[in-house]
């Protein structure tokens, strides 16, 4: 039985790394730095499969303890990227539904379309991404239906797939969100452009 439990864990773990050439994106919603790095991801590696993971789950919550920390260091960045930044009342907010609703979207083709509404609405708007209606609009904004983006927002089976990515992460070495899989390099952090942009000076 631990056996099929382990496939079932692996089959199910985002992270893993596929034949495919296109890069991948491990954002959290509630995280301000996936927002910031995501605003931009696209524009520096073009087409990005996007794919969520609960950042608890990856760093312990250890990140969650320093939130006046996080909000100056957020600040940093978004003033030296000139992209806005708002915060929303509930921060540091749980998006486990939020996180659902994005699994959800990347099933069907629309991860990136379904994140960046979900963290423009939170970060832009400071809106409550546990408040159904504003999960509606970002699912409206993404092509998705709204019902079943709902639907699946309240599906706790869906917690499998989300925490079992974060398992793989962790295996792999990543420790916080975000971070981009570039084959089987891994970069993490506030400043993951940076260092993927590094990568390649280094590779010419």
């Amino acid at each position: 039985m631990d056996v099929v439990i382990e496939l079932t864990d692996r089959l199910a773990d985002r992270s893993r790394p596929t034949r495919r050439s296109r890069a991948a994106f491990f954002y959290d919603l509630a995280c301000p730095f996936s927002y910031l790095v995501g605003e931009q991801i696209e524009r520096a590696l073009g087409e990005v499969d996007w794919f969520p993971a609960p950042a608890v789950e990856l760093d312990g919550g250890a990140r969650s303890l320093r939130v006046e920390a996080i909000r100056a260091l957020a600040e940093r960045e978004a003033r030296a990227t000139r992209l806005s930044l708002v915060w929303p009342d509930s921060f540091p907010a749980n998006a486990r539904h939020a996180l659902r609703a994005g699994d959800y979207a990347a099933e069907h083709g629309a991860g990136s379309r379904f994140a960046l509404a979900a963290m423009r609405l939170a970060f832009c708007g400071g809106f409550d991404l546990q408040d159904p209606e504003i999960l509606a609009v970002a699912a409206g904004a993404a092509h998705l239906s709204i019902e079943r983006c709902l639907a699946a927002a309240r599906d706790p089976s869906r917690d499998g797939v989300l925490c079992a990515t974060a398992r793989g992460l962790r295996a792999r070495g990543v420790s916080r969100l975000p971070a981009v899989r570039l084959g089987r390099r891994w970069f993490e952090g506030e400043r993951l452009l940076d260092a993927v942009a590094l990568a390649g000076a280094r590779a010419l």
